[in-house]
């Protein structure tokens, strides 16, 4: 290659891929077996901290202890000058947001608010020794505490009678309900422990940006609908299930006359000034050196007017009431209530992790660290699992409080401990203070905090002006989370993603491609102008994977562009081919220099055999080649073939299966038996060995069909039908042979 200014000048041989083949020996790579794959796959970090016990050497204990426990490695360079003010302050600002949510969020999970707290505490010390990110706020997450609080009811509703559990007896309505979190959380935990074991943390792959959306927009509006009950004082059981959403409103706007006016002003109240300070915080936060804790400071004025003016006798409120005092006696997950969520807690396995790890990878990118998907799930499995033996419910993240804590300048996990402190003094200390907070204060700031997820709703107008796929799997995962649940949600979320990447692969965009004039460039012949066509050569794009699903799409848009069906033309000549075998035979044709003549009419109008139309035309025992372009006696009428060459640009095609090979191998023979030149450009390399192992070639379809790029095949068409037309030229760029079978450009 020569460079010439803004162009470039190349001089080599004209490649096919067996000359290709030839001239250039090709390394020949031993490839992987699904043995080694899976050999290597389990010999990963994870197997490696389980088999630790085995490893003698020292370096591979400390990689392992290192990987297990992250915490070492950040630790051992933590910046005690530079670091330490921020972690403290960034501790104490999440810590107080923490607890207000873990209250907040106790009433998503139908459970006491003070429960709570205990998942604000336990998570976020497992999480401190063996999560990889140093900004995750780790505690209640409004969407997973409502799909506890869907279990919490099912099993243990506020009317009727409990699900038949042994371990139930003697237990209160509330003890019940803590038991059912405890052990859907465990399990909840177990599931993301051995997917974390296992190395699957590549699963959250499969949920998009778009169906994360969707469902948490849904999720959103649950939650909203949900918390209308504290925020207009109303008292009604709470309800789950599919269609729950429209249940509670009915419910609400049966009872709106009920409303109590003290809790619905409390809110609104409370709702204003929180929304206007949190807007304050976010338009100056370059300013401020520290956001406004404007929930804190509600949550402090509520408490002491809910107390100074007896909101609960005087009118008729409902408080927090009594707080759980220090910590209770470790409890067993309930093996019964395992057995009945074990189909919700898969998702809210999924879910908790999936919103964790999305978050905690916006960080890593934004302060230049690494987070491993497969340690994260083993962090917040231990988490959860060990919340659970102490009564709390499933953990994750909160975006909200994630954001204070890397915003107020905390650096690592010592502010995520800190914060911890913060809930333990309010659990074994202050928690009292809090017993005059209204719910309806709880429920007002749960609403507040949906702001980002409900504003999801402005990406549709642009997923529909630019991606309806991901619109219509947005509204699907959206219409089924609101109205089936979030479990069933999600489930169907995913088979609608599936289904828009199947409809992406089974009906792409295929093109027919044109040379963009005084270029060696082929675009799609529909965008330029400036373009040149060969007559009788086709060059059409396949920009996609072929598979079962979508061979016969390809070959469907193959015909379509070509004006005719190989087929039919194939089974048309060889059925003309015997009437003129039989008109010889009878002498009503005879064959002079210009072609065969009709001497008598032909009467004869029998179809005779249908069969063997299909095989390669035979003209071994006629007189005469049959030109099938031109006119042809006897009301012999054959469907025309505009073209003499195909070309199929393989590019963009990343795997073939065999179903579809064979399907091909069907199409490309009808192709070359009615004397269409078919050519593959642009193929892999491991494509062509697939090919090769599965018989694809035979005497009809040759390797030689095959070249490297799509302008070699060009001018090889070019050469062999040197009648059909030359590449134009320009004074910039030439291309002419040189030579038999060399190019320049």
């Amino acid at each position: 290659m020569q460079p010439f200014g803004r162009h470039y000048v190349v001089v080599r041989p004209l490649f096919s891929e067996d000359s290709f083949a030839e001239q250039h020996e090709r390394i020949n790579r031993k490839r992987k077996t699904l043995r080694h794959h899976l050999k290597d796959y389990f010999s990963g970090v994870s197997f490696s901290k389980l088999c630790l016990c085995c490893s003698c050497d020292a370096k591979r204990a400390k990689n392992a202890a290192l990987s297990l426990f992250p915490f070492i490695g950040w630790m051992k360079d933590y910046k005690i000058k530079e670091w330490l003010l921020g972690d403290i302050v960034s501790g104490i600002s999440t810590g107080l947001v923490a607890v207000l949510q873990g209250l907040a969020f106790s009433l998503l999970a139908s459970l006491p608010p003070g429960y709570g707290l205990y998942t604000a505490f336990f998570p976020a010390i497992i999480y401190f020794f063996l999560g990889t990110s140093r900004h995750l706020s780790v505690g209640a997450f409004p969407i997973l505490s409502l799909m506890v609080g869907a279990v919490v009811t099912r099993l243990v509703p506020d009317e009727g009678p409990s699900f038949n559990i042994t371990g139930f007896e003697g237990l209160s309505l509330e003890q019940q309900r803590v038991l059912v979190a405890s052990s859907v959380t465990f399990l909840m935990g177990a599931f993301q422990l051995v997917m974390g074991l296992l190395q699957v943390g590549f699963i959250v792959m499969y949920l998009s940006e778009t169906l994360v959306s969707g469902f948490t927009t849904a999720a959103a509006v649950h939650i909203l609908v949900s918390q209308l009950r504290f925020v207009l004082g109303l008292d009604f059981p709470g309800i789950n299930g599919p269609l729950a959403i429209i249940y509670t409103l009915v419910e609400v706007f049966s009872r709106i006359t009920s409303t109590n006016v003290a809790d619905l002003v409390t809110s609104i109240a409370i709702m204003a000034l929180v929304l206007i300070v949190k807007e304050i915080n976010d338009r100056f936060k370059s300013k401020l050196p520290v956001p406004i804790p404007i929930e804190v400071i509600m949550t402090v004025i509520a408490c002491g007017v809910s107390y100074a003016f007896n909101f609960e006798e005087r009118f008729d409120v409902v408080i927090v009431g009594e707080m759980v005092n220090g910590y209770e006696s470790p409890v067993a997950p309930n093996l019964e209530v395992i057995e009945e969520t074990a189909v919700e807690a898969f998702p809210m396995a999924i879910v908790g992790f999936a919103v964790a790890f999305s978050v905690a990878k916006v960080y890593s990118v934004k302060h230049d660290y690494t987070i491993d998907g497969n340690q994260e799930l083993i962090a917040f499995g231990v988490s959860n699992m060990f919340g659970a033996s102490f009564r709390s419910f499933a953990a994750s993240t909160a975006l909200s409080r994630t954001a204070i804590q890397e915003s107020t300048g905390g650096k690592t996990q010592i502010a995520g401990i800190l914060s911890a402190m913060m809930v333990l003094i309010v659990i074994v200390g202050v928690g009292f203070l809090l017993e005059p907070l209204p719910r309806s204060v709880l429920g007002a700031l749960v609403i507040v905090n949906l702001k980002g997820m409900l504003m999801q709703f402005s990406e549709l107008p642009f997923l529909w002006r630019n991606d309806r796929p991901d619109f219509v799997t947005w509204m699907v995962t959206f219409m089924a989370s609101l109205f089936l649940g979030l479990d069933l949600g999600l489930a169907v979320g995913i088979g609608a993603e599936l289904f828009t990447v199947v409809y992406r692969t089974q009906f792409p965009r295929c093109s027919v491609l044109a040379n963009i004039s005084g270029t060696d460039l082929y675009r799609d012949r529909k965008d330029y102008t400036s373009i040149y066509e060969p007559d009788g050569v086709k060059i059409f794009k396949i920009p996609s994977p072929i598979f079962f699903a979508n061979i016969d799409f390809f070959r469907d848009k193959l015909v379509q562009e070509v004006g005719f069906n190989p087929m039919r033309v194939l089974k048309k000549r060889n059925k003309a081919l015997r009437k003129i075998r039989k008109m010889l035979c009878n002498g009503e044709l005879e064959v002079s220099d210009r072609g065969p003549v009709l001497r008598q009419p032909s009467v004869d109008t029998s179809e005779g055999s249908m069969e063997d139309l299909d095989q390669p035309i035979d003209f071994s025992d006629l007189p005469i080649q049959v030109n099938w372009n031109s006119q042809l006696p006897a009301n012999i009428s054959v469907p025309p073939v505009n073209i003499h060459s195909l070309i199929l640009d393989f590019c963009a095609v990343s795997f073939i299966d065999v179903s579809a090979l064979k399907g091909l191998k069907a199409t490309l023979k009808e192709f070359i038996r009615i004397e269409v030149d078919v050519y593959i450009v642009s193929c892999d390399v491991y494509i062509m060995e697939k090919l090769q192992h599965c018989t694809f070639f035979d005497d009809e379809i040759k390797t030689s069909i095959f070249y490297p790029t799509l302008h070699d095949a060009m001018l090889h068409i070019l050469e062999t039908h040197p009648d059909h037309g030359e590449l134009e030229k320009d004074i910039n760029i030439n291309y002419e042979v040189i030579q038999r079978d060399s190019l320049t450009v």
